[in-house]
């Protein structure tokens, strides 16, 4: 089966190689474009986001896809699931908002606990950080899919399986002639 790849690939002309590559760019260039109008539209920098651990549990379970928003009017308050991203640290975490506090000057500030977690996020903050700001925030959990981020989770655990998944995907996409 291999084989006929790779003699699919060396009786293609170098016109018709070239128009592969070119599909290949355009399927990409175009999922980035969705993802920046998904960006514009949803005022988030990262509007879909995988669930990493338990933490969330029973609300959202390791895996669940969730789709985000993050209107700056919007007020935050109690009960609703965040994602934040902490100085000093590369991966959002998503939790509720368990207390909100205002101050006279209107700045609010707010704290956040996993559903599943017995204490406060005060331990993830950064150090000397007791409460989260309006800066934090990446967005707000508006809907989910269950199980369906564990495709992104099975390839970070595994980076050769990533690796070999796209080799095949960009493979494929070179050779196939329709």
């Amino acid at each position: 089966m291999l084989d006929s790849m790779f003699d699919d690939v060396k009786r293609m002309d170098k016109r018709q190689f070239i128009y592969q590559v070119l599909s290949f760019g355009m399927i990409v260039s175009s999922a980035l474009m969705i993802w920046k109008g998904l960006m514009v539209v949803t005022g988030s920098e990262s509007p879909i986001v995988v669930v990493l651990s338990g933490s969330m549990e029973p609300a959202f379970k390791r895996g669940d896809l969730l789709f985000l928003t993050n209107y700056q009017e919007e007020d935050i308050r109690v009960g609703e699931i965040v994602v934040f991203k902490i100085d000093g640290r590369d991966i959002p975490i998503v939790h509720r908002v368990l207390k909100v506090h205002e101050k006279e000057d209107g700045t609010i500030k707010f704290l956040t606990k996993g559903d599943n977690n017995s204490v406060d996020d005060r331990g993830l903050y950064a150090p000397g950080q007791l409460w989260l700001d309006r800066k934090d925030v990446v967005g707000r959990a508006r809907g989910f899919l269950p199980y369906v981020g564990i495709v992104t989770i099975v390839m970070n655990d595994y980076p050769k399986f990533k690796y070999a998944v796209l080799a095949c995907l960009g493979f494929y996409v070179l050779i196939h002639r329709e």
